[in-house]
């Protein structure tokens, strides 16, 4: 309820053109002012001058102060506030675009989409019209989609008419009365895209503070990134912070700033973020033992191998021999990085009692977690469908983090009006089904899952509205389906009407201007047009010049802007689907983009795209944390960020390069014929390499550390030195001991000055600006007396900064297809290129520079994605993998010339990364040895002697029992684990070979390879989700896995019908090559289920070449080794005529 009080002093609030103005609000209630009614009605604002001037106070004047408490109908706006949120909601509603040799152009869209826009911000939602004459314009709106009314008259306007209006004369077109505008001295200015910094010191040494340069040198060699920090007439990111230098004297009575921290850290015992769970010693020290035992009995058992040939067959004996050195040498590669395996946990209690609960010092509990940046990257919406990849972005927008710090920006590299279209429908969505997770708890957050997946789904739920809800918002996702599905129809329907629209108009235009031509000779280009009836700056559906794969210009949409600071709750507004009144409607900021390609640029595939993403972000958010995800990988537990931010906030947290989140998918068949959960690699090696330096990175589900990315070297880094690397060397930052100063980038990095800054990542100069900002914003809590290169807390509750005009202009600038010439850029800083698995060489760049990372295994899976169950999918996918270890063996990047800041076990799994594809040629021949030792009636020793047994019973009993070991401190299963060997066949004899062979032509011959995406589309049996696993492709990765199986089966009944019908049968040598073939064929099983397929769709050509195959080599053999004709029939040998 209003209050009054009398007000005796009468003095008024000075404004601009003699009008009170609306200030801030200060205690909720509003800035007195002065005012007259007319006979009219209307009131006409006084001065104080005007009011003692009138003398004795009569009734028609009164002086009094009218406290109203703030409500959605009262909110008072001075000049400023409006045109930042007009500069906000101009820049979601204009689409971006720009790159080489052309101008960036905004282009302002009334609608996105062609269906209704249930979002209140974004382009086409549903607002009341300008009353401007002649304009149709929809008026600016706030957070909630209530109308902006820059005056107190309430008069409806757009922002293009308040810009004029305010630029004109100032007065509202409504009531003839200037628009309230703040003091100067308080209005921010926005026209640089940032708001200023204070400096550090006294008042009087800013305006000498901020004239400085970015890059001005204080002595040769030296860059003061602190004070540059403060300088720069911009910051970016989530909040900034302030902190004095520590020359600067504190004023009387004045605590220091690392006093206060201390205060208030030492309040409550410290407590760790995440801790490591040791592997029960009873399992891993028999382990261990093992592993030494069965290398002790491989040295043995290979000497005496090479010590004892077999005479009769030299050839059988010297294909094994080598087959067995390279199996050992192998084994050992990938079994000695496995011996210091661990476990991992964090406390999410503890993540939210440091950062987000509310103190003394932070009473509105604001967040202090920093922020945080998701990448999703998609490159053809045909093989990967846009309701996929919508699904994915819902999963995201809907994650338990601070919705203020999070940002969200997916990748087009395709530039494909369609997958524009589905990211604005689920931005839209969003609207509904982010407040419905929030209000419910719902999890999984993807819509698709959530909603598909079997059971109750009122188990654990306890709001009566639960099921009115759930049942409101599944029926606004079918119809959210439906739309998705219906954008490719829609689209080229609006474009075949436009396109005919635009035929008739130069058909008119040639008749009016009397030419006489005829109407075939009247063609244009056919374009792809979007809602709004302009062209789509991207790749047309019929391809032209600069709107093709390949060539097109830069594109940025953001989609939904930067949230505010505090919770927006929602309310039981008949206009919502759902009562929100007690759930936070905020959504985090959503960026649509797709950098610029051109003929003659190499654009290096998704690794360009994603370092596009992480220079357009350090501009628009600069989130200190990065996630990417692939489009199919979605959020199955909301708090999975929180997870991996107990590693990179804790003690040691500083010298983390990334957080690696195991692959985890689904629709994969019961059986996992094809291995395609790999849980052997994810649940065993990345989890023995985390008691390294940590595990690899493995393209997807990864958390990382922005800074580390740009190619710094780590606060603290050891060097391993000696004859295994058991020596130390710990080597420290020159900084690393501040607590409140940024250190800045040679800080880091000595070879880093001034000059090469520019070298290393571009012209940029505000993306310099953010790198020291980033760094020091992803600081752990300088909490605990051994976190040296920390931060005070509180330093990230300031609010994000206004996007602009400018700054998203900026961003377009740096996804152009020219900015990275003659940069560092996929050589030392972002993601690197010349490899089709770019993931595993950015991570070992990261860990040779002495960075670690961490293996985060949550109770729940964190991500989900697919992955191919079809045989010729799953093949080529292993192609790809095998191939860039290949081109990594033959690169720089080969673990054999890593630094000595790399840890010796972790160079051999590195070096292991690169070597496995080259365990093919020798597995390909041993294969075949069973079947050539039953054609031949020979085995690969001379006789089975008990020496042999019992080296063979010792190698299989440590090999079985270290297997049984592993399962028990991995957790795999068993069934898991035999799936994982034969798939190791299956792939090794097929996909790898090839790799070796790609990779040898594309290193010896310069021969480029190129990989086309795998369709993550349906099988024809839509009713079936596993159509997929029966469909059989041809390929010719195929056909030496059917040789090996039709010459091993050949081979059996040869050896079988020579003993039985040999005068002297020699079964011994018919039990070692039958015992061998049989071991072949049992890990072939899936591979040949695999070909039987469903319905015989097994192509004739697949049996045709392989029993060619196996018919030749068999000749071939018994032409060149006959076998010796005897006295008898059953002696007699073949001849050829």
């Amino acid at each position: 309820m209003a209050s009054l009080s009398h007000n005796p002093s009468k003095k008024g609030v000075r404004s601009t053109g003699g009008s009170g103005s609306y200030g801030n609000r200060s205690g909720g209630g509003q800035n007195m002012k002065f005012a007259r009614r007319t006979s009219s009605g209307r009131y006409i604002s006084l001065s104080g001058e005007d009011v003692e001037a009138s003398g004795e106070m009569s009734s028609d004047y009164m002086n009094y102060t009218v406290h109203i408490p703030s409500t959605p109908d009262n909110q008072p706006m001075d000049a400023s506030s409006v045109a930042v949120k007009a500069e906000e909601q101009y820049v979601s509603n204009s689409l971006f675009t720009g790159g080489f040799n052309s101008v960036t152009r905004a282009h302002l869209m009334d609608k996105m989409i062609e269906s209704e826009v249930t979002h209140p911000q974004m382009a086409g939602a549903k607002g009341s019209s300008c009353s401007m004459p002649a304009c149709d314009g929809k008026v600016m709106r706030d957070e909630r989609g209530d109308d902006i009314h820059p005056c107190p008259c309430r008069f409806k306007i757009c922002r293009e008419c308040y810009l004029d209006a305010t630029k004109d004369s100032g007065l509202c077109p409504g009531c003839k009365e200037p628009y309230k505008v703040a003091e100067d001295d308080d209005m921010p200015d926005f026209s640089s895209g940032a708001l200023p910094l204070p400096a550090p010191g006294d008042a009087t040494n800013n305006s000498e503070k901020t004239g400085l340069s970015l890059m001005r040198r204080n002595q040769p060699g030296e860059f003061d990134h602190n004070r540059y920090l403060f300088e720069t007439s911009g910051t970016y990111g989530v909040g900034n912070a302030y902190w004095p230098n520590k020359e600067e004297p504190h004023g009387e009575g004045d605590e220091g700033f690392g006093d206060k921290m201390g205060a208030e850290t030492t309040e409550k015992p410290w407590k760790p973020l995440s801790r490591k769970i040791p592997i029960d010693p009873s399992i891993l020290s028999p382990y261990r033992l093992l592993i030494g035992l069965r290398l002790v009995v491989l040295a043995f058992f290979l000497t005496w191998r090479v010590r004892h040939p077999n005479h009769e067959a030299m050839w059988l004996w010297a294909m094994s021999i080598v087959c067995e050195l390279w199996f050992a040498f192998s084994w050992i590669l990938d079994q000695i990085p496995k011996l210091c395996p661990i476990n991992r946990a964090t406390d999410l209690e503890i993540l939210k009692e440091k950062f987000d609960l509310p103190s003394p010092s932070n009473p509105l509990g604001r967040s202090d977690l920093p922020g945080m940046d998701v990448f999703v990257s998609t490159a053809d919406p045909e093989k990967e469908p846009p309701l996929v990849t919508a699904n994915t972005i819902l999963s995201i927008l809907a994650v338990d983090y601070p919705v203020e710090k999070l940002a969200c920006y997916i990748s087009d590299d395709g530039g494909a009006l369609l997958t524009f279209e589905a990211m604005a429908e689920a931005c839209s969505f969003a609207n509904v089904w982010v407040p419905f997770c929030k209000k419910h708890n719902i999890e999984p957050r993807n819509p698709d899952s959530y909603f598909s997946k079997q059971g109750d789904p009122t188990k654990k739920q306890k709001r009566p509205d639960f099921v009115k809800d759930r049942k409101l918002v599944k029926r606004e996702y079918d119809e959210f389906k439906v739309r998705v599905n219906g954008l490719p129809d829609s689209i080229r329907r609006r474009s075949d009407a436009f396109n005919a629209r635009e035929e008739m108009k130069k058909l008119k235009q040639m008749r009016d201007t009397g030419a006489d031509m005829l109407l075939e000779t009247v063609k244009i280009q056919k374009a792809t047009w979007m809602a709004d009836g302009t062209h789509w700056p991207g790749t047309w559906a019929n391809p032209g010049p600069d709107h093709k794969k390949g060539d097109h210009p830069g594109i940025i949409q953001v989609m939904l802007k930067p949230p505010s600071m505090d919770p927006l709750m929602g309310s039981d507004d008949e206009d919502r689907l759902i009562d929100c009144s007690d759930v936070d409607i905020r959504l985090p900021m959503f960026v649509y983009m797709s950098r610029e390609k051109r003929a003659g640029y190499d654009h290096n595939k998704k690794a360009g795209a994603m370092n596009a993403l992480v220079r357009a972000s350090a501009i628009l958010s600069n989130g200190p944390f990065m996630l990417n995800l692939d489009c199919d990988h979605y959020i199955n537990n909301c708090q999975a960020l929180r997870e991996g931010m107990c590693f990179m906030l804790d003690r040691g947290g500083e010298n983390i390069c990334y957080i690696q989140f195991p692959q985890r998918f689904e629709g994969i068949d019961p059986s996992d014929r094809y291995a395609n959960h790999n849980t052997v690699f994810f649940d065993g090696n990345m989890r023995a390499l985390d008691g390294l330096q940590g595990p690899v990175y493995v393209g997807t589900g990864c958390l990382f550390r922005r800074f580390a990315l740009y190619g710094f070297d780590p606060p603290r880094s050891k060097e391993y030195t000696g004859l295994l690397g058991m020596k130390k060397k710990v080597q420290t930052a020159p900084h690393a001991d501040s607590e409140n100063q940024a250190s800045g980038a040679d800080e880091f990095d000595a070879e880093l000055n001034v000059a090469m800054v520019p070298k290393r990542f571009g012209n940029s100069t505000v993306l310099a600006q953010s790198i020291p900002v980033a760094e020091y914003q992803a600081r752990p809590l300088a909490d605990h007396p051994g976190i040296t290169h920390g931060r005070p807390p509180g330093a990230l509750r300031i609010p994000r900064e206004p996007l602009d005009a400018s700054t998203v202009a900026e961003a377009v600038s740096l996804i152009s297809c020219w900015y990275e010439d003659k940069t560092e850029w996929g050589d030392r800083v972002g993601w690197i290129y010349g490899s089709v698995t770019e993931d595993v060489v950015t991570g070992y760049r990261m860990h040779n520079r002495g960075w670690r990372s961490v293996y985060c295994i949550t109770k729940r899976d964190a991500f989900l994605g697919s992955a191919p169950i079809n045989l010729t999918d799953r093949l080529h996918q292993v192609l790809r993998w095998a191939t860039g270890s290949v081109e990594i063996f033959f690169s720089r990047n080969n673990a054999f010339f890593a630094s000595r800041k790399m840890k010796v076990l972790q160079r051999l799994a590195y070096l292991n990364v690169g070597i496995y594809p080259f365990t093919s040629p020798f597995l390909l021949v041993y294969c075949f040895l069973p079947a050539l030792s039953l054609f031949s009636g020979k085995f690969i020793v001379q006789t089975l002697n008990v020496t042999f047994l019992v080296y063979l019973l010792i190698i299989t009993s440590t090999l079985m029992g270290l297997a049984v070991l592993e399962l028990k401190w991995s957790g795999i299963s068993l069934e898991e684990w035999w799936r994982n060997e034969q798939f190791w066949l299956i792939s090794g004899t097929s996909a790898h070979l090839a790799a070796v062979v790609q990779g040898l032509l594309k290193v010896m011959a310069g021969i480029e390879i190129s990989f086309t995406l795998t369709s993550k589309s349906a099988g024809d049996d839509s009713d079936d989700i596993y159509a997929e696993l029966y469909l059989v492709k041809w390929t010719s990765l195929m056909i030496p896995p059917i040789t090996i199986m039709m010459l091993n089966l050949i081979a059996i009944g040869v050896g079988i019908c020579r003993t039985i019908y040999s005068d002297f049968p020699q079964w011994g040598k018919l039990l070692g090559g039958g015992f061998f073939s049989f071991w072949v064929l049992a890990h072939l099983y899936p591979f040949a289920k695999g070909l039987m397929g469903r319905r015989g769709k097994t192509p004739t050509i697949v049996f045709v070449w392989s029993g060619l195959m196996a018919i030749t080599i068999s000749l071939l053999y018994i032409s060149i080794n006959p076998p010796k004709a005897g006295g008898t029939a059953a002696g007699a040998g073949f001849q050829f005529p």
